[in-house]
């Protein structure tokens, strides 16, 4: 009797084990995984360590993807991996915006700004136009799209988090504006780990939109918090606070935000200089999406190649002169979606100036300047077929007329190692080439 006593005990006593003890094993296979899975996909831009991810954080990341993986009418699968949900266009993240509470989508279209436009596609081989459209976002090479009335939303996954400093940082630019700037100067900030290669108007202009054609590469990055960028920044307010709203679209390659480093669509905004407000795509509640076939934060497929065949995208940022909500066209005037005037104090009235080219954040990795290259990776005197440009630079007067930039002016901040050159010609209006290797000889 004792025995069969004894022996009931303790399997009595496994059994009250066995459940807390999977919990626990369940737990460290999911920490494990996770950090196998960012280290895996990380292999090749040299980064190793992560911190263990605890239940808490866990627990909260998972909250936040219910607040912006909205549900899903229909779901593609897109070549690439990415995973795009269609949703209905009045679920969409945007109108979670505590500003938007009230806010009815814009259903009459905005007028365009006047002017005689080139057609182009979304995508455009720049050396044969006569080769006819291309696919612009590698999603679509499935031949799937999303249903009338609903709207394309790249799906975020836990691993998208992870890779970010914090769940607060998650989606957004990290900038800190330095009060001893001087007002006037372009949006760049010197010593902060970006640096730019940019062209940029004047401070005190009055300019309602900005629109340029950029060429597409896929620079290689060095380590995974760094990222890649060429863009068109629209902007009000003043430099040297919190006050300063800006508006931002281009394509980009950031690893840490997507975990490839493929090309993207992206768009940014923010209203009090990149502190607590705005982020990059859908990521949180602002800009309204209208169109059902491109996919913000998506692949932008073909790219560019030495010598070879050249890709460009043409972005078109303006205010609609009778609502005043700032949308954006893609390609052949293609309406993407908007920025509701609610969202901004200086923007709401007008922007003050626009700037386009490129960026790259450079964390000085191993204690040398980064490799992370800008554009091609090649200097300005590359130039066509192997150096990145911006063609066709122009902006929105308050006519609401396009034309073309003549008085700017051009900024990179150590030109060993991203550098900049301006043109002007009939056929590509004003334009400049741009970008660099980052680190050789001379930039240290």
């Amino acid at each position: 009797m004792g025995t069969s006593s004894s022996s009931s005990v303790i399997r009595r006593n496994k059994r009250e084990f066995s459940a807390p003890l999977l919990l626990l094993l369940l737990h460290f296979f999911v920490v494990c995984f996770c950090q196998w899975s960012l280290a895996a996909a990380s292999t090749s831009l040299n980064v190793t360590k992560y911190k263990q991810v605890s239940s808490l954080r866990m627990a909260r990341i998972e909250k936040h993807l219910k607040k912006i993986n909205k549900p899903a009418v229909f779901t593609i699968q897109s070549p690439d991996g990415d995973i795009i949900d269609c949703v209905h266009k009045r679920k969409q993240p945007a109108l979670d915006h505590p500003l938007l509470k009230n806010h009815k989508i814009q259903r009459v279209p905005p007028e365009m700004p006047k002017v005689k436009m080139m057609k182009t596609d979304g995508v455009r081989d720049a050396t044969n136009s006569s080769r006819g459209v291309r696919a612009w976002q590698i999603w679509h090479e499935n031949g799937q799209r999303c249903p009338k009335g609903t709207v394309p939303v790249r799906r975020t996954s836990t691993n998208d988090v992870l890779r970010a400093k914090s769940l607060y940082d998650f989606g957004k630019k990290q900038r800190k504006i330095s009060l001893a700037r001087h007002t006037d100067a372009p949006d760049v900030v010197s010593g902060n780990g970006h640096e730019h290669a940019i062209a940029y108007t004047g401070a005190s202009q009055e300019v309602y939109g900005a629109k340029a054609t950029i060429n597409v590469w896929d620079p290689s990055i060095e380590v995974v918090n760094e990222f890649s960028l060429s863009q068109i920044w629209v902007l009000s307010g003043s430099f040297d606070g919190s006050d300063l709203n800006s508006i931002e679209a281009g394509w980009q390659v950031s690893p840490e935000l997507y975990g490839d480093s493929r090309p993207r669509l992206f768009t940014y905004w923010t209203s009090d200089a990149y502190q607590a407000t705005g982020c990059y795509n859908l990521l949180c509640s602002g800009f309204v999406q209208t169109n059902s076939r491109i996919a913000i934060g998506a692949a932008i497929s073909p790219v560019s190649l030495a010598n070879a065949n050249q890709y460009d995208i043409t972005i078109l940022i303006w205010k609609d002169p009778k609502l005043g909500n700032w949308w954006m066209s893609f390609g052949d005037n293609t309406l993407v979606g908007y920025w509701p005037t609610e969202l901004f104090t200086h923007l709401a009235e007008r922007a003050t100036m626009v700037e386009w080219g490129g960026e790259v954040v450079n964390s000085r990795p191993n204690g040398e300047h980064t490799s992370t290259q800008m554009g091609s990776g090649q200097f300005a005197d590359a130039s066509f077929g192997r150096a990145s440009y911006f063609r066709n630079l122009e902006i929105v007067d308050s006519d609401n007329s396009l034309s073309s930039t003549h008085d700017m002016s051009t900024l990179a901040e150590n030109s060993n190692c991203y550098n900049i050159k301006s043109n002007y010609n009939n056929e590509w209006g004003t334009h400049f080439y741009y970008g660099g290797p980052g680190r050789n000889s001379l930039c240290l």
